[in-house]
């Protein structure tokens, strides 16, 4: 069978294609949830401390889960894990409606797939890196990853202006909390819409079959645990600062509605999104490593700044500077970790590089719920800005000389070529 009927030639859609349209699916449910959970929280009475142990719990079961999907990457088949991946964010959906006793919430934050942060974190992300890694070469890797990225920015981008629906209701007559409580089933029914895409990617994915005994990390291992630890630092960095908590900030310094809030995120994942492709072009010329934290550096000062703003307008501007820049290390940092290890140690890579950031950063949003409560509310911003440069410093001088193989030809490249038109 070729998948042609009569003159048309039926097209199955490409690994890669698929995998992006579940992406921009997951989007949309992460990008409307990062503000409807808070403000459902803030609706059941909650209190910031309260939100920041929510926050908490969802983070650690994250890690939990992304360590246990990494684990088995290296040994069964990538789409049977997101499959499995996307059945828990059904669930996920369905039940948080019916539950509105704290420990319930917490538990329910903790096993399901719900994330305070739209970013790339979940038990979705390993398995989809891997992947992708296996689907390029080295010379689009970067590209591929920068488009992954963009369209989960713009998909979490879009998925912030759903956050207006349950005002849309409630001016519908329907109760406020019923109304919030019905966008959880919207985000299980983009979790099923999901389990169709991966039901569509061939039985291994793209990776070859494993050796009888897989690779989990090998030669590779030092790098790994060293770019693992630092990046564990950037995010129990970002915890303090989860768009979740940006948006319960926002909601009780300068009580924000839900509507401005989610046009304002509309904006500022835009922002971030269109900042991937950027990252990637910037990458070819500067490197990997200095594209992450040269942009890095700036977007933590504006944070630092908007914490100790007093209007609201100078704030928003700040924050969407800091949109446009903090995220151009996402498709960068994922590259250059793909870049530096073996293809059959990618699985376990992405996992054990992943599980520290979402074990680190599930500490911080409990501390900054707390913080929030006191006479400086800005100060988890502030803290969240200042671990960031260290970190970024840090990476810088760990790491500048550790080349992924694109930036090693191309340094060897360019002698040669000076050498020829020498001699021409």
């Amino acid at each position: 069978m070729d998948g042609s009927v009569g003159p048309w030639r039926v097209r199955r859609p490409s690994n890669v294609a698929l995998l992006f349209a579940a992406r921009a699916a997951r989007g949309l449910g992460d990008g409307f949830a990062a503000i409807i959970l808070p403000a459902y929280l803030v609706e059941l009475g909650y209190s910031p401390f309260q939100i920041g142990v929510v926050a908490t719990g969802a983070l650690l079961g994250t890690a939990i889960l992304t360590l246990g999907v990494g684990w088995l990457g290296a040994r069964h088949a990538l789409r049977h894990l997101l499959l499995v991946s996307a059945f828990v964010m059904v669930l996920t959906g369905a039940a948080f409606p019916m539950v509105e006793a704290f420990p319930l919430v917490v538990v329910l934050a903790f096993v399901g797939t719900i994330n305070p942060s739209p970013g790339d974190i979940g038990i979705f992300v390993p398995l989809e890196h891997a992947m992708l890694a296996s689907d390029t070469d080295d010379r689009q890797r970067t590209q591929v990853f920068a488009r992954y990225s963009l369209v989960g920015g713009l998909s979490t981008a879009a998925g912030a202006l759903l956050a207006t629906v349950p005002d849309i209701l409630v001016s519908l007559d329907m109760p406020r909390l019923a109304a919030l409580k019905a966008m959880f089933f919207v985000y299980a029914g983009l979790g099923l819409f999901g389990s169709l895409l991966y039901r569509m990617l061939p039985e291994t994915g793209t990776l070859q079959r494993r050796q009888s005994t897989p690779s989990v990390l090998g030669p590779s291992r030092g790098v790994v645990y060293r770019l693992a630890a630092l990046f564990s630092i950037d995010a129990f960095a970002g915890g303090f600062a989860v768009q979740s908590l940006v948006a319960l900030w926002l909601f009780e310094r300068f009580e924000m509605s839900i509507a401005t809030a989610s046009l304002f995120f509309f904006w500022s994942n835009t922002l971030s999104a269109f900042s991937y492709p950027v990252a990637a072009r910037l990458s070819r010329r500067f490197g990997l490593v200095n594209t992450m934290v040269f942009t890095h550096i700036p977007s933590s000062l504006c944070l630092i700044a908007a914490a100790c703003l007093p209007n609201l307008a100078g704030v928003l501007v700040l924050l969407s500077i800091r949109a446009a820049l903090s995220q151009m290390d996402v498709p960068t940092r994922t590259s250059y970790v793909m870049a530096v290890v073996t293809p059959e140690e990618r699985p376990a890579a992405a996992s054990v590089t992943a599980v520290p950031r979402s074990l680190a950063s599930a500490i911080s949003p409990a501390l900054a719920g707390a913080m929030l409560g006191t006479a400086f509310s800005g100060l988890p911003l502030v803290i969240c800005g200042v671990l960031k440069i260290a970190y970024d410093i840090t990476l810088l001088r760990s790491f500048r000389h550790i080349k992924p193989p694109e930036e090693v030809n191309r340094a060897i490249q360019r002698p040669a070529g000076k050498a020829e038109e020498l001699a021409g």
